[in-house]
């Protein structure tokens, strides 16, 4: 049986809650959490995509608000560490050094400097780490991923990817909201686009960004092309600037030589492949959602087994430090070469 604790239990601590009820062989023994009334709150509804709604029976597990004690006290296999950004890299290294595996919230950290911290005190510690960079395991995405690699419809001409959606406000004293915390928007939630696109085609030779700032100079929503060495062209958008009433958006475009592939939650069907020959028709794809699935993959390689590389430290540091150069880009209005 694989003892599991979650730190942090907000929205996202929660969903890792859900999902790891579905992991065979697995079961979460403790949860940490700073707030006091996180009995209470975790009745209400949080986040912008997903369920939390369901009912947290509080005795199936011990409940703490320290790390440390949490880590002593307990015979840890995994942490699920569901934390504000800016700590992840310090919660991480601490639960690896306690020879604990340590499956961490994307973004990796605030910083590249950060990630090669996290990624030194990995291999020290000879434990297993993962990134949640759940886009990956996104069964509509993981299935694009499969077609565009098999190469049955040829290459890629042009993709634009899309993740909009309003502030997110529910977060404990708004640490969102905080660039200095969260990294923003574009750390924060365009970098699953980032990091997809890092996934299909590598690491781009450059970015050219553009964003729009509120009052306060914060970013509320970014445009990136990134650019290959071929003459493919690669978008994508995210943004935090969409009323309420607008819902949210993940959505992709790809363009194959012979086919279009198109995923858009807010349609029906929500994905589907355009062949140039032939009728559109929706591909098979794994049950469950990205959340579930890289927690089940990340609970295999914890065990010991051997899994696909489907993400690595080193993928999701790049990520970030795609998204530092984006950012650079836009602050600047020019290209800038990775």
């Amino acid at each position: 049986m694989l003892k599991v604790g979650i730190v942090g239990f907000g929205f996202m601590g929660r969903t890792h809650y859900k999902c790891w009820g579905n992991v065979e062989g697995a079961k979460v023994t403790a949860v940490c959490d700073a707030n006091p009334n996180i009995e209470e709150d975790t009745k209400k509804a949080v986040g912008n995509i997903g369920d939390t709604s369901d009912v947290v029976d509080f005795s199936e597990f011990t409940l703490y608000s320290d790390l440390d004690k949490m880590l002593t006290d307990e015979e840890l296999d995994a942490v699920s560490i569901t934390l504000p950004t800016y700590v992840h890299a310090d919660m991480s290294c601490k639960a690896l050094k306690a020879g604990v595996n340590v499956l961490c919230e994307k973004p990796m950290a605030l910083t590249v400097e950060d990630c090669d911290r996290m990624i030194a005190a990995a291999k020290e510690s000879g434990k297993t780490m993962q990134i949640g960079h759940c886009v990956r395991f996104w069964p509509e995405y993981a299935k694009t991923k499969e077609i565009i690699d098999s190469g049955e419809y040829g290459k890629v001409v042009a993709a634009s990817l899309r993740r909009l959606g309003s502030p997110p406000t529910w977060s404990e004293d708004n640490w969102f909201l905080d660039e200095n915390r969260s990294g923003g928007v574009a750390l924060d939630l365009h970098i699953h686009d980032t990091d997809y696109v890092e996934y299909l085609f590598g690491m781009p030779k450059a970015v050219c960004s553009s964003a729009a700032r509120n009052k306060s100079g914060q970013t509320l929503h970014i445009f990136t092309e990134y650019i290959y060495d071929d003459d493919k062209a690669v978008m994508a958008e995210g943004g935090w600037g969409m009323t309420p009433s607008f819902g949210f958006e993940m959505s992709f475009n790809i363009a194959l030589e012979k086919a279009t592939i198109i995923y858009d939650m807010t349609r029906d069907p929500a994905f589907k492949v355009c062949p140039a020959e032939g009728d559109p028709f929706t591909p098979e794809v794994a049950e469950g959602n990205g959340w579930l699935l890289q927690i089940r993959h990340f609970a295999k390689a914890a065990a010991g087994e051997q899994v696909p590389p489907i993400t690595t430290l080193e993928a999701s540091r790049d990520s970030v430090r795609i998204v530092e150069a984006e950012k650079e880009s836009a602050k600047k209005t020019e290209k800038v070469t990775l």
